[in-house]
């Protein structure tokens, strides 16, 4: 009988410590399943990237920026409101009411006097004299309720001046004239501020959208000439842009402003107004379009285009262009929130557009004055609130914009 060597009883020890630690694996178990099920869920995630697309990379990156999603929900509802502004103003923006004059927003309510909970609704409410200042004061009558409603028949109108309806998205229910649903107050003339916000969104929001989108045809034509070609063309372009940034944007706006006649009908002064600022806010977007054809022009597609026989403009608008379409996006969404401000500043100060155009600077005009500012600040706090909000909304938009441009940054 041989003894057994010291290094096999120690790896006997060994194995039967280890299948004392570890038993065999059973059904019940099954071990494997559970360790191999992370690798294969990273796997699958990996292989989903790869095969992305370049948008929808984009798209993932940018629902992640949180803020570029409020953004962005808060400029849809601003342009729903602006595109179908005769369905959500409860009222024509030029209709009167003599009784309301000056008169502060309408408290809407959902609790009584008692604290017992009802459907949206608004007191009864009078007007009074203030026997010391002689005001106009308004009083409420809590014994009195008017419910709101949504989809009530109004005043007829013509939506987008094709269909002819007299729906509205809420008001009081018809035979109440004699109330009316101020949300933003009125002002000198008794007009609804609120349906006037309404009816000025289209023009102010649609400006910055017509603007740039004409500053962007401006920009990628001269600025994909100067990049592409180069030579004495990028010398005499970029020597145009740099004269056109040399002035200061709100004096060039005012001379070119002033310079329009003043009997211009509204759709005239409109897009005068609007060419004026895509005039001079197409150099910044033609900067960005050359900087990116000089990068590009050497690059291996469009030498491969050029092989293949395709002519200047179709390799600019097919091949070049599209690689940093995304680029141009962001970019244009920053530059909107210039477009509106510009239309805005220029209305404010009585040079852009005039009465009876309605837009959020004509309304800023008629609450600058001392007296709407002691007696009525809601004339000039909801168009400034307005223009304030779409700002930043846009903002945060092109911040979101700009980081989903560059899907593989980290």
């Amino acid at each position: 009988m041989t003894t057994p060597e010291p290094q096999d009883i120690e790896r006997r020890n060994v194995q039967t410590v280890a299948e004392e630690t570890c038993p065999p694996p059973t059904e019940a178990m099954e071990p494997l399943e559970v360790l191999d099920a992370e690798p294969v869920v990273v796997e699958k995630e990996e292989e989903r990237l790869y095969v992305a697309g370049q948008w929808q990379l984009m798209w993932w990156k940018f629902r992640k920026h949180k803020m570029a999603l409020v953004g962005a929900v808060i400029l849809i509802v601003l342009y729903f409101v602006g595109a179908f502004c005769e369905f959500v103003a409860p009222y024509n923006p030029e209709a009167y009411f003599i009784r309301y004059k000056l008169a502060p927003p309408t408290p809407l309510r959902i609790f009584d006097i008692t604290g017992k909970l009802h459907a949206p609704f608004i007191y009864q409410r009078e007007r009074l004299k203030d026997p010391e200042t002689l005001r106009d004061i308004y009083a409420e009558n809590p014994e009195i309720r008017y419910p709101i409603h949504f989809f009530v028949k109004g005043e007829p109108y013509k939506l987008w001046g094709l269909f002819e309806t007299d729906i509205h998205l809420f008001g009081l229910a018809p035979g109440t004239e004699d109330q009316q649903v101020l949300l933003l107050g009125a002002d000198r003339l008794g007009r609804d501020l609120f349906s006037r916000l309404a009816f000025g969104a289209r023009i102010s929001l649609s400006i910055g959208l017509v603007g740039v989108f004409l500053s962007l045809v401006l920009g990628i034509v001269l600025g994909g000439i100067s990049g592409y070609y180069g030579g004495r063309i990028d010398t005499v372009i970029q020597r145009v842009i740099e004269f056109i940034r040399t002035i200061p944007d709100i004096p060039l706006w005012m001379a070119l402003s002033a310079a329009l006649p003043a009997d211009w009908p509204v759709l005239r002064m409109y897009f005068g107004i609007t060419i004026i600022l895509s005039l001079i806010g197409w150099t910044g977007m033609a900067r960005v379009v050359r900087g990116r054809f000089l990068a590009l022009r050497q690059e291996d597609f469009v030498l491969a285009a050029r092989l293949c026989g395709s002519g200047e403009f179709r390799i600019i608008i097919r091949h070049m262009v599209p690689s940093f379409l995304s680029h141009i996006i962001a970019s244009l969404t920053l530059s909107i929130p210039g477009q509106i401000l510009g239309e805005t500043g220029l209305s404010f100060i009585g040079l852009g557009l005039r009465a009876p155009a309605i837009s959020w600077g004509v309304l800023l005009q008629e609450g600058q004055n001392v007296r709407s500012l002691a007696q009525a600040p809601w004339l000039l706090f909801g168009p400034a609130v307005a223009v304030v909000v779409t700002v930043f909304a846009y903002n945060f938009l092109g911040d979101g914009l700009r980081d989903a441009a560059d899907p593989y940054a980290r």
